[in-house]
């Protein structure tokens, strides 16, 4: 019997916390989808120069 084929639709979804737009599960974030907050890397270089750094 064949493996089931995943659609784009199927694939859990998260907003992003730079953008705030959708974005789906990648495989590459298979081991640390718990800790995936933003869709790309620029989102994630966007929300780190606007969070303050305590210190």
């Amino acid at each position: 019997m064949k493996e089931p084929r995943y659609t784009k639709s199927s694939l859990p979804q998260k907003v992003c916390a730079a953008c705030g737009r959708p974005f789906s599960w990648r495989k590459k974030w298979a081991r640390d989808w718990d800790n995936v907050k933003t869709c790309s890397e620029r989102c994630k270089g966007d929300l780190r120069r606007k969070t303050p750094r305590g210190g």
